[in-house]
């Protein structure tokens, strides 16, 4: 019988044809027991199926089921729940990179119940909305078809409505903004918005699979010369967060210089802000030696872990990372010929 999904802990490196890079990679992570968070992989098998009959195989529903079911148990949380909802995030990823591939769909299992739950106390509600914006915006892209640049158009007007950047708008801002963006979801595809969380994470990995088998994929696959009979993985993890406030953050770096090829750590660090910020231009981002001031417990961790990775791969390696409160969490990795991260702000204070 063919399985279509993997717990992180199932895999490795060594299984990117079944896993994707994304997938094989964080499960690369996991076995050197780096901190990543909880998650699973809906395999390559499943595409490959998708491609050939134009929709999910048979059971795939069951197994994600079944996984989710032991993410919810570990985390003490349930997908849904009204009072501090488990969220998680989708992401797919072949075995090679393939340009545009769809952004991560984050806060998945958000609706207008479980927003009230997350935002529980007054200090959390900008947060808590921040993340359903977040959702709406990234489903909407990449799960039903509305142009990016419609959601940024609304962003940009209520910043210039009220005088303040993206970061600064505050909780009834992000309200009003909130709900622009599924009135422009109906307006777009004639469909609410879902509701319901389980249906959000079912689809975000189906649109994932109707991506691969889109004819901009299979252009995109030719010029870079890669297989269209590879299929993509769906990554599925737990969330965490960025954007929870000063002692929280999200950054990249590299394991060795990016102009000598020397060990020794680099890159940038964006405090209070979720992955896509730092490459975003939303702010500068501070050099990752900064966040040695602001969670110097993160900080010395992330530097540990670095030349774990250099000396696993044996080559320079990029990372994506997380703080949460304090906390440190990888996102992913890439070995080899990788980018230098975005530029800094200069010294941090």
């Amino acid at each position: 019988m063919v399985r279509y999904v993997y717990d992180f802990a199932e895999g490795g490196r060594d299984r990117a044809g079944l896993l994707g890079g994304k997938g094989a990679d964080l499960a690369e992570m996991a076995r050197l027991g780096l901190p990543v968070p909880p998650g699973f992989t809906v395999s390559t098998e499943a595409c490959r199926a998708y491609a050939e009959t134009g929709a999910p195989p048979a059971g795939l529903d069951g197994e994600v089921e079944e996984h989710l079911a032991r993410l919810e148990r570990a985390a003490g949380r349930r997908l849904g729940q009204v009072d501090d909802p488990l969220l998680l995030s989708v992401r797919c990823g072949a075995r090679f990179a393939v340009p545009g591939v769809p952004g991560t769909v984050l806060d998945v299992g958000l609706n207008e119940y479980a927003v009230l739950g997350l935002a529980k106390t007054p200090a959390r509600e900008r947060f808590a909305w921040d993340s359903y914006r977040r959702l709406v915006e990234r489903f909407g892209t990449a799960v039903m078809g509305v142009e990016p640049e419609l959601f940024a158009r609304v962003r940009h007007g209520v910043e210039e409505q009220h005088h303040v950047a993206d970061e600064r708008l505050d909780a009834c801002d992000l309200i009003r903004v909130v709900e622009t963006y599924k009135d422009l979801v109906k307006e777009r595809t004639g469909e609410e918005f879902p509701d319901d969380p389980r249906e959000q994470l079912r689809r975000a990995v189906r649109a994932a699979f109707a991506w691969w088998n889109s004819a901009p994929a299979r252009e995109s696959r030719r010029r870079a010369g890669v297989p269209d009979d590879l299929g993509t993985a769906v990554t599925v993890q737990t969330m965490v967060f960025g954007n929870r406030g000063d002692d929280s953050g999200s950054g990249v770096a590299r394991t060795r210089d990016p102009a000598t090829g020397a060990p020794g750590a680099s890159g940038a660090y964006l405090p209070d802000a979720q992955g896509e910020d730092v490459t975003a231009g939303v702010r500068e981002p501070l050099p990752l030696e900064g966040l040695e001031r602001l969670a110097p417990g993160a900080y010395r961790e992330l530097l540990g872990h670095l030349r774990r990775l250099d000396d696993h791969y044996g080559q320079a390696c990029a990372v994506e990372f997380t703080v949460e409160r304090g906390r440190l969490w990888f996102l992913g990795v890439r070995a080899g010929d990788v980018p230098a991260p975005p530029r800094s702000a200069g010294p941090a204070a």
